[in-house]
């Protein structure tokens, strides 16, 4: 299978308009933004890791564990946002505490996710699927949380964080090719 996000056989996001909505009333502040996005990104860790002790095969085992330190990677780099943000900062330990969500990025829970988008998880191509639609769901729900914000300034945190995401599809895309 070649061709990146474009041979990715699967629709851009699922789920009904308002998935994951409940998460944003509209009128959050940036910090709460972060906080929310934070968690969103520990559940989505947190699944690819539980997935990679599920499955048998080393590529993917591998893959799972990429995947998981891209997770890593970003939440890192929200935590350093909220730091440059907040006046008051709290500490990593302190911000995971308050950022607790029980759901996966996109706003599903992991059982939701498999539950719609059934998946091989011995096979690489669709692990990788499985991903882009996780990361697709979860740029459109930041999306829709940015065109429902009142704020201008957490508006702005959550187009940063679904630009971020349309960055993780592209990556994703071209890990697809890799794997044809």
């Amino acid at each position: 299978m070649s061709g990146g996000i474009k041979a990715w056989n699967s629709d851009t996001a699922f789920g009904s308009e308002d998935t994951g909505m409940a998460l944003f009333t509209g009128k959050e502040k940036i910090e709460e933004v972060l906080f929310i996005a934070y968690a969103l990104e520990i559940g989505l860790q947190d699944f690819y890791i539980s997935m990679e002790e599920r499955v048998k095969l080393k590529e993917v085992k591998a893959l799972f564990s990429k995947l998981s330190m891209v997770e890593k990677k970003h939440q890192d780099r929200l935590f350093a946002e909220y730091q440059a943000i907040s006046a008051d900062a709290l500490s990593r330990e302190a911000f995971e505490r308050n950022a607790v969500v029980e759901a996966m990025e996109g706003g599903l829970t992991t059982e939701e996710y498999l539950a719609l988008y059934p998946t091989d998880l011995e096979v690489a191509s669709e692990v990788i699927s499985l991903a882009m639609g996780i990361e697709a769901q979860a740029l459109d729900l930041y999306l829709r949380a940015a065109d429902n914000c009142s704020q201008e300034a957490t508006k702005q945190a959550l187009r940063r964080i679904a630009e971020e995401e349309r960055t993780h599809l592209k990556l994703l895309g071209d890990l697809l090719d890799e794997t044809a």
